[in-house]
């Protein structure tokens, strides 16, 4: 299978509660017409960018009532709370708490749900 645009993060599995982000391309001029040198928006505790995967969300604890017949069953699946994440939405999030990795060449940052501030949502995407 050859790696193409739309496929590219197939492969990509998130763990837990966390969300992988594609940072919004930064501006590079002020809107009092200030042109920043690189790293400058890099800097700012708050970032924005699209999210691209989503993990499973929180793990839930199997129920460890007493049961008779739960002695001869297979163990049960994990069973996860969704997260209010959703692939495509614009994400405000915390830089602090942003794990930057480089994947076939894109930037891209690996962040935990309890680090997004908001979410922006088109519906009709």
């Amino acid at each position: 299978m050859r790696i193409s645009e739309e496929n590219k993060l197939e492969k990509i599995i998130i763990v837990g509660d966390r969300v992988l982000i594609k940072p919004k391309t930064a501006r590079d001029q002020t809107k009092s017409g200030l042109y920043l040198p690189p790293g400058v928006q890099a800097k700012e505790k708050v970032q924005e960018g699209y999210i691209m995967k989503v993990g499973p969300g929180y793990p839930i604890p199997a129920d460890f009532g007493y049961d008779e017949e739960s002695w001869g069953q297979e163990e049960e699946e994990v069973r996860y709370i969704p997260l209010q994440a959703k692939e495509g939405d614009l994400a405000i999030y915390l830089q602090r708490d942003a794990i930057e990795i480089n994947y076939l060449g894109e930037k891209y940052f690996i962040v935990p749900q309890s680090a997004v501030l908001m979410l922006v949502r088109e519906e009709d995407l």
